[in-house]
């Protein structure tokens, strides 16, 4: 089973970009082929139907779509932004949503997000969850969303509390047993 991992955050030293290499990790250990990208790598101007009609779609939305559509399944660790997701990802999402097929549909899914405030991003993954699932990826109900994430990571980037690392292996664990069936 081969998965797309990536936060969708740009910051260097994002919380989600730590969760994300924990997830990959521990996907690898569970026998995953994890293929652990940069969103920086996927570069897109603002979506725009007359960009769209007058130069294609974009290099970084067409190779998001074709890590997309190589794997069968992503691990997404997003950012809440002002109680939503982040712009980017969006945009990110109606851009590789023009691509025909639409290599979203028939991937399953897990969301995970990082956030300083004490719901830890859980409010910006239920936004998340509404393009993914309209454009047809089958996410994983659980979502893991890490509180007060600035102060939960140590100097080697892994979760201090052993219980918060015990509960993401257990959502991750649940997320791939269901992913090993529906890519089977």
């Amino acid at each position: 089973m081969k998965l797309l991992a990536f936060a969708a955050s740009l910051r260097r030293d994002s919380s989600n970009r730590k969760l994300i290499a924990l997830a990959a990790d521990f996907a690898r250990r569970g026998g995953a082929e994890v293929d652990l990208a940069e969103f920086r790598e996927f570069d897109m101007p603002l979506y725009d139907a007359d960009v769209q009609a007058s130069e294609g779609i974009p290099s970084g939305a067409q190779e998001l779509g074709r890590r997309v559509g190589a794997s069968d399944g992503l691990l997404i660790a997003s950012p809440e932004y002002n109680y939503s997701l982040p712009g980017t990802l969006k945009n990110a999402i109606d851009w590789v949503s023009r691509l025909k097929p639409v290599p979203l549909r028939g991937r399953s899914g897990f969301l995970m997000s990082a956030s300083n405030s004490l719901v830890g991003g859980i409010r910006g993954l239920w936004q998340l969850r509404i393009p993914l699932e309209g454009l047809g990826v089958l996410l994983h109900p659980n979502m893991y969303a890490l509180p007060s994430a600035s102060q939960a990571f140590d100097q080697q980037g892994q979760l201090k509390e052993a219980e918060r690392q015990q509960r993401l292996e257990k959502m991750l664990e649940g997320y791939l047993g269901v992913a090993r069936k529906l890519a089977g």
